[in-house]
């Protein structure tokens, strides 16, 4: 089934400000939360929906990305995907300090906790830079790559403790992380909460640290990951792999690798969007006379007939030797540019058949429009 359109989730133009997509999903966040709607899985649906598309249209970089590519564009290889994609509940409750500045609405309008209780803690994201051959782009390509990157203490699982069991229940704030104030106001109870002091949000207090880990939790560990890139990508995109990032200390979810496309410049070919750029030089001879010559493409050499008579300024086509567009699934060209080579030098023998050449031929001395044109290429060409 096909994804629906950030834009028309949370009811904005594509034009719409970094305000107005704001307060859109500020509103569809409030009638669709899950505390409004109990039991209702249609409500839910959408109160992912509109977290998904105002996690990727509030990144002005992610934003860039889907107006240009739309949600092809968006995606990353391996079992990877892009933002909110693989939103869980903490996921989109973590966001909420953007939007509603620090605190869940649902606890100051009600006076209540969310049913959701404490966010998961995300670890930190990873970011690497990753070069491409034109060919690699073109094809797609699974690429192996080192990354260093901390994981969760095999000793501890993570909670820092000696064993994984040294923990006691913060009596501060009987294990929930966090403190409350309550407040009564002329609207009614109003309540905030903020980290626990004590245990520093954890709700747990380590008796005896990790010797493994140090009580931290995690190790720095190094890690070949497999990456598949889709082919089509472009220079400066951004693809991402859930949960291969970092783990948090004292337990949580792994951040996400975040991989930077580089494309490598091609020594011959160019890329001109979906299609390549090849730049012909042709012997005056040959051009005149006509040949077949070998040329190099993104797949390999091919081999194209010169008709004769070709003239500089001339592109011939090779359907379907481009790069696939990665959000609509065409696939470009390569255009080849023919420009004829004409010596600087002759020797007399050769000055002497040139100037038979010439005379015997149909050459115009005044030339119309269209040979005037000719004669004006060749000659800004060698200038």
């Amino acid at each position: 089934m096909a994804k629906k359109d950030f834009y028309e989730i949370l009811g904005v133009s594509r034009t719409a400000s970094a305000d107005e997509i704001k307060k859109a999903y500020r509103k569809l966040a409030i009638q669709f939360h899950p505390d409004k709607n109990p039991n209702n899985p249609e409500a839910e649906e959408k109160f992912k929906e509109a977290a998904e598309a105002y996690e990727v249209l509030s990144n002005p970089e992610k934003r860039k990305r889907y107006d240009q590519y739309g949600h092809q564009g968006m995606n990353g290889g391996g079992s990877g995907g892009y933002g909110g994609g693989g939103m869980s509940m903490d996921d989109i409750f973590s966001h909420f300090g953007d939007i509603f500045g620090g605190h869940n609405p649902f606890e100051s309008f009600f006076g209540g906790s969310s049913q959701q209780g404490k966010a998961t803690r995300k670890g930190s994201n990873l970011r690497i830079k990753l070069k491409l051959t034109l060919s690699e782009i073109a094809n797609g390509v699974e690429k192996k790559i080192k990354v260093k990157r901390h994981i969760s203490c095999s000793s501890c699982k993570g909670n820092g403790s000696k064993d994984g069991k040294n923990l006691q229940t913060c009596a501060h704030c009987k294990g929930s992380g966090e403190v409350r104030k309550v407040m009564n106001t002329m609207l009614g109870q109003m309540v905030s909460s903020s980290p626990c002091p004590i245990c520093k949000g954890e709700g747990k207090i380590v008796l005896e640290p990790c010797p493994t880990c140090d009580g931290k939790g995690t190790m720095l560990e190094e890690e070949i990951i497999p990456i598949k890139i889709p082919g089509g990508v472009v220079d400066g995109m951004q693809l991402s792999m859930n949960g291969k990032g970092n783990f948090p200390p004292h337990g949580g979810i792994p951040g996400d690798l975040l991989i930077l496309i580089e494309e490598e410049e091609d020594p011959v070919l160019k890329r001109e969007g979906i299609n390549v750029i090849y730049d012909l030089y042709l012997h005056f001879s040959d051009a005149a006379l006509g040949t077949q010559i070998e040329i190099p493409t993104i797949d390999g050499k091919a081999k194209i007939k010169i008709e004769p008579g070709t003239q500089p300024g001339r592109i011939l086509r090779l359907r379907g030797k481009g790069i696939r567009d990665i959000n609509t699934h065409d696939q470009g060209d390569q255009l080849v540019y023919v420009h004829v080579w004409v010596p600087k030098k002759l020797s007399k023998e050769e000055t002497e058949i040139i100037k038979k050449f010439k005379e015997s031929s149909n050459f115009t001395p005044n030339p119309g429009r269209e040979e005037k044109n000719f004669f004006d290429r060749v000659r800004e060409f060698f200038s």
